[in-house]
């Protein structure tokens, strides 16, 4: 993670040795992307866009997020959040392109998150509660929309993955 000053500060754009776009150094959405690049071999299909676009209203709960390549999650979902997901937030009156953040544990009733460029009054780390109800998982954050996921390897749809170079 990176500082950069203030959340509107931005230091160029961070490019892969091969030219996949990882966003604006060093804003939320660059972490996040660089990370799963890094990480995981991910490469979004969609490189673009604010942390906002990240979850896509029109999918369903559970349903592959095509621009992104990771299956998404509603807050709300039957499924739990889990370590290395992205964590997704809808825009506030003081920014106006959202937030997205990594999962980085979960434990029984708090989640931790990891995340970079997260504004004058929250930190590198933050911990979110969360609980089950009625089968139903929330986050309790009044700006969470959701949640994206890798998918297993048996899960996902070859035309769409560009992270491992499978059948094109």
């Amino acid at each position: 993670m990176y500082y950069n000053g203030g959340v509107n500060t931005v230091q160029g754009r961070n490019l892969t040795q091969d030219g996949y776009n990882l966003g604006l150094r060093y804003q939320c959405v660059e972490f996040v992307k660089r990370y799963y690049f890094e990480r995981h071999g991910h490469r979004m299909p969609d490189s673009y866009g604010h942390a906002k676009d990240f979850f896509d209203p029109q999918v369903g709960d559970g349903a592959l997020n095509a621009r992104r390549g990771l299956l998404q999650f509603t807050n709300g979902s039957t499924a739990q959040p889990q370590a290395d997901d992205l964590l997704v937030f809808a825009p506030s009156l003081l920014n106006r392109y959202g937030h997205v953040a990594i999962i980085a544990s979960v434990g029984s009733d708090t989640l931790e998150i990891a995340q970079q460029n997260p504004g004058p009054f929250a930190s590198a780390r933050e911990s979110i509660p969360f609980a089950q109800r009625e089968g139903r998982w929330y986050i309790q954050h009044d700006r969470v929309r959701g949640w994206l996921r890798l998918p297993a390897a048996d899960e996902q749809n070859p035309t769409l993955d560009q992270s491992v170079g499978l059948i094109q």
